[in-house]
């Protein structure tokens, strides 16, 4: 795995193959189709790997963070920038990539639900009478990916990507209340 990332670091997606793996990671070929069948079956694990990562340093923040809206929005929008900027640039390739059929884009759907649950479960507590609904999560993963993306190739700093993001999630909440409180009434 971590071969096939040095390879989209420095060569960029197309270059990621089963065959260049291999060279790559001096194994031979079988070896490597003995893991991956498909070069879809790579690019999945690598994501799925990436998730793995986010969802353990998503975990730890939340659990360490202040019970204050605030306190949940800056440890989501931390851990966030946080594991996109530890992957680098190659993310954001690899999650183009998945795009690329509906086997690979239902994985990537998947984990994102997930987080957005995850996030959803985090912050309902501060929504008053209003639920996040699922356009403010959509909206607010929208703004992670687009943010961290910003964040790993330099046009932002990693401090502006999470301060927006947090303000945009506290934002998404406060209108949540506001509905829900409107609703009662």
């Amino acid at each position: 795995m971590d071969a096939a990332w040095r390879i989209v670091r420095e060569e960029g997606t197309d270059a990621l193959t089963l065959g260049r793996l291999a060279e790559r990671s001096d194994i031979a070929k079988p070896v490597v189709y003995d893991h991956f069948a498909t070069r879809s079956a790579l690019l999945a694990a690598l994501f799925q790997e990436f998730d793995a990562r986010q969802t353990v340093i998503m975990d730890a923040t939340l659990q360490a963070s202040e019970p204050t809206l605030t306190g949940k929005a800056d440890a989501i929008a931390a851990s966030y920038v946080d594991c996109v900027l530890v992957q680098g640039r190659e993310i954001p390739d690899v999650t183009a990539a998945l795009a690329g059929s509906p086997e690979l884009e239902k994985i990537k759907r998947g984990c994102q639900v997930m987080f957005m649950e995850k996030c959803r479960a985090a912050l309902t507590p501060f929504a008053g009478a209003g639920t996040i609904a699922p356009a403010g999560l959509w909206a607010m993963l929208g703004a992670a990916e687009a943010l961290s993306h910003a964040a790993a190739t330099g046009e932002i700093s990693e401090t502006q990507a999470k301060s927006e993001l947090s303000e945009t999630i506290v934002a998404m909440v406060a209108r949540m209340a506001k509905a829900g409180s409107a609703a009662q009434a």
